[in-house]
């Protein structure tokens, strides 16, 4: 993609995308849910980061990263978030990635200052294991994306994007930050949300 004739908007987009995809791998391989193989190492942005090669993982992390790209350039985009379940469908774990593009930014965008600061969110990550907490071996996990507003239907992008039907705590959730960053263009925050202590083990079922 040619990004010297994107708007800033666009060329912010464009890293912030690029740079999800890698987070997210760097997520699931941190939280063991895939045997090794699936995934190798390489280097992004000069830090060493496991990138999933499995055809079917990478092409899901790829397809859903990449299917934000058109509403982060908007700033319909509040959070990103790799949210992990148990047998049951109920949250035991998410990584929030919360964002703000800051959409009146009209100056030329440097690249490489902004990869610079988004690289400290891929090294946190390296050493962020013992903040989590153990998986059920008969969980799963899935990428969800947060709106500001919903895309409307007749959009082709927003047809990629179905709405979740992820269960809610009943308590408010344990956070723990991770990483920020607050520097124009953008702002990030990545942390953990875990249910409380308080949370009840079996939460009643909606209607």
């Amino acid at each position: 993609m040619d990004r010297k004739n994107q708007t800033p908007q666009g060329q912010i987009a464009q890293v912030i995308v690029d740079f999800l995809e890698v987070a997210v791998s760097c997520v699931v391989f941190l939280k063991g849910f895939y045997p090794s193989r699936a995934f190798e190492r390489r280097r992004y942005m000069n830090v060493v980061v496991q990138k999933a090669v499995h055809p079917q993982l990478a092409g899901y992390i790829h397809s859903a990263t990449s299917g934000l790209l058109p509403f982060i350039q908007k700033g319909l985009v509040e959070r990103v978030v790799v949210i992990f379940y148990d047998k049951a469908h109920v949250p035991v774990e998410k990584f929030v990635f919360k964002l703000t593009v800051n959409q009146s930014y009209c100056s030329k965008v440097e690249e490489a200052n902004l990869e610079f600061a988004l690289r400290a969110f891929l090294i946190k990550l390296t050493v962020a294991e013992p903040l989590t907490r153990p998986l059920p071996s008969d969980g799963s996990w899935e990428i969800t994306a947060y709106f500001q507003s919903l895309p409307p239907d007749g959009e082709k992008e927003a047809q990629l994007w179905i709405p979740t039907d992820t269960k809610q705590w009943m308590q408010p959730p344990q956070i723990t930050p991770i990483k920020s960053m607050s520097c124009d263009p953008v702002k990030m925050q990545l942390y953990l949300e875990q249910p409380s202590p308080r949370e009840p083990r079996d939460p009643p079922t909606e209607p």
